[in-house]
Order: structure tokens, then sequence, then C-alpha cells
């Protein structure tokens, strides 16, 4: 005890034992240096084997994490288990959430954007396992816009240099359908509307894939695509009781939201399976409409590649028609360029390709929306030629390089 008598820190005498927390310790009564602790039991690693160990390595001294954290990892916790995914995507998403809190980017941002950080962890977590998820889901469960939703989830997939690879179309497709309440008889959903699952999803799937192949994906957001293609399965599954159901009401008993370009989706759906349907020699005898048409989906899609190919003129069958119309018109005779222009379209034998074909184009470029109108030059404005003098003024704004102010300097002295 003579040797620990006077405190190290600031060499006074005055050693005094107090009671911290239920623990004996000796303190400096000068200058408050504590000197030696006590042995405590609560401990994170040693505390089911009740092992005595010192203050500094307890539970009291651990570092606390700030209420904000914990209430964000809890919400990323319950999340996970709403959606039911495995439990090594709760702790990748846990881990992205801390890395993100810690983030400057993220300290100072809104409070409604800091709860949206766990759904878009979440959601970045289920992208890279390649698990079915979209962002709407998320939104829904957290009751969030998906603008601002997707502005963190872009903000956090930046900040942290994490790669997101994109959902595919025909996750999407699985996904949206589980949505629908349409697969099991329910007092809301009657019986007319019950469909087979599998059923329904190979046939929206089928519908989905033909929509990618005539430009109606591209640029588009998908979930108006899926809906409206569920909506004509659905009702070519069982044509006879089904056409008279329109597509509010349908999207009314399924329990999902109708998107407002769902209808337009929709009729650009039905010109194609109606130019489709006049390619078939048994359909071409029936005066056929968008409601009628429907009926025979079933056969327009198991023969899709065929009747494209024989409905538009593609951009390579053209060029060979081009190609083959110079040749004959140029060295040919006319019977030889008739023979070119039969093999240019061998889809119809010796039918022309002529104006009742159109090229298999994006729906911007066949209808092409109207430009704004620029306002018209000010008498000012127009009487700008560009070959005005630029006077010595308004040369010496621009900016000069170390080389360019030298050789002012000489072109200068020169003068």
């Amino acid at each position: 005890m003579a040797a620990r008598g006077r405190c190290p820190e600031c060499g006074s005498a005055a050693l005094v034992e107090d009671a911290h927390y239920a623990q004996q310790q000796l303190v400096c009564a000068a200058c408050g240096c504590v000197l030696s602790e006590g042995l405590l039991t609560t401990t994170y690693a040693e505390e089911e084997h009740l092992r005595e160990v010192a203050y500094s390595q307890s539970t009291g001294q651990k570092e606390q994490l700030s209420r904000c954290m914990q209430r964000g990892i809890k919400r990323v916790q319950d999340l996970c288990k709403v959606l039911q995914l495995p439990s090594v995507f709760e702790e990748t998403a846990v881990s992205y959430f801390q890395r993100a809190l810690q983030h400057p980017t993220f300290h100072l941002v809104s409070l409604e954007k800091k709860e949206l950080l766990g759904g878009c962890c979440v959601f970045v977590t289920c992208r890279q396992h390649n698990w079915p998820l979209t962002m709407g889901t998320i939104c829904s469960l957290l009751y969030a816009k998906q603008e601002l939703f997707a502005s963190v989830y872009l903000s956090v997939q930046k900040e942290l240099g994490i790669s997101v690879p994109a959902l595919s179309l025909a996750d999407l497709v699985k996904t949206h359908l589980n949505s629908f309440r349409l697969f099991q008889p329910t007092e809301d959903v009657p019986a007319l509307f019950v469909e087979d699952k599998e059923k329904m999803v190979a046939r929206t799937m089928q519908m989905v894939e033909l929509a990618s192949e005539t430009w109606l994906v591209t640029g588009r957001h998908p979930v108006p695509i899926v809906t409206a293609a569920a909506f004509l399965s659905w009702q070519s599954l069982q044509p006879a009781a089904r056409l008279t159901c329109t597509f509010v009401r349908f999207c009314k008993v399924a329990g999902v939201d109708l998107p407002p370009p769902a209808h337009l989706r929709l009729k650009e759906l039905h010109e194609i399976l109606l130019r489709m349907a006049s390619q078939l020699a048994w359909l071409r005898v029936f005066n056929l409409d968008k409601k009628t048409v429907v009926k025979h989906t079933g056969d327009l899609l198991q023969h899709r590649i065929f009747l494209l190919k024989n409905a538009f003129c593609l951009e390579d069958t053209e060029e060979q028609h081009v190609a083959a119309q110079g040749e004959g018109s140029a060295s040919s005779p006319p019977a030889a360029a008739g023979a070119a222009e039969e093999e240019s379209c061998p889809s119809e034998g010796k039918r022309k390709c002529d104006g009742s074909l159109r090229p298999l184009l994006p729906p911007c470029l066949i209808n092409p929306r109207k430009r704004l109108r620029t306002a018209a030059l000010s008498a000012s404005d127009a009487a700008i030629t560009g070959d005005e003098p630029i006077s010595d003024s308004e040369i010496e704004q621009y900016l000069r390089g170390p080389e360019e102010i030298r050789a002012f300097r000489k072109a200068k002295a020169w003068q």
C-alpha cells in the first residue's frame, strides 16, 4: 500500500475508497484519478459463466449505439421478418444501414429520409441476392412515396459504392402477380375471377415477352405493362365469361392499383395482337376487334415469332428489298427485278412490301409527340451574325493560360 500511497497523476496522498456501481474503487480525491477498480460479473462474452472481469471490460463501459441507430436497426430487422428474408439478408442489410448512417452525407438529411434508409438497405440486399422484391412493396410497407424512396436509394447506392444488379422482367412478373388476389376463392373474389396461378403466370410471361419484342417495354415503367399483360392473359384463359369485365373492375377485384399508363399499354397490346391475327388464314374471315381478338391469344402467342415476321417489315428485310430494287433497276431486266423482290419478302411469297406493312419501331417513333415551338427571335438577336468585331475589353474577359499570357505580352510589346 505504501507504493500506492500517492496519486501517480498529481502526487496527492488523498486517496479514498469509493463504491461505484456496487464495486470498490481507489480514487484520488484531488484529481479524480482511478487507481484501482473492482470486479464485475456482467459481460457480453462471460455472462453465462459468471466470471469476474474489470469494469472497463464490462457491459457498462461498452460503446452504446445512438438512439437513431438502435431504432434504425430495429426497423431493418422488423422489415426483414415481415418479408420473411433469410438471416444472412438481415445481417447484410444491418451492416449497410450502419455504414449509411455513419456516412457524412446522411448526417444532415431529414428525419423522413433517415427512416427510409433501412428500407433502401433491405432493398439493396434483396437485389444483390437476386431476391425478387419491387420498390412498390417496400414503399407500401413503409408508407413512403416512391419518388422520395428512389432518391434515397440512389444516394445509398452512390455514396456507399454498392453495385446493384437490375431485376429481370421474368422475376418482376412473378413478384407482381404474387400480390393478385385471384388464385384462391374468397368472399371478395367471385368464382368467375379465380384462376390457376401457374397458368396465369405462364400466359403473362408470354404476353410480356411479346411486348418486349415489339418495343413496348423499352423506356417504359414495367408495372403498367405487367398489369395490362396480366389482364389480357386472365381474359384469354376464359374469354367467354370474362370479355365483359373491364380493366378497372379487374384491378379492383385483384386488389392491385391501376397505374395511369396501363390503359395505353393495353391499347398497344391490342394493336399488336390484331396485326398478328391478320396474318393467320383462319382468322382473316372474322371481323376481329380488340375484344374478340383476345379469344385467339393462345394461338397468336404460340406462333408469335412467325406472325411478327409476317406482320411487320423488319429492318433487315427492308434493306434487302431496297438493295434488290437498286440492283434490278440498274443491271437486271424487269423479270430479274421481280424475282429479287419476291426473295426480299419470303414470308408473303409474291406479295410486295408495300404500305400495308410498317416497320417494327418503338411507339415514340411511330407516333412522335409534337415538338414545342421555339420563341421567335427579337430584332436585336436576329441582327447578330457572328462576324461582329470583338473589343479589347471583351477579350480581357476570356481566361488565358500561362503560355497565352506570355505570348500576349510579347505581341503587345512589339506594337
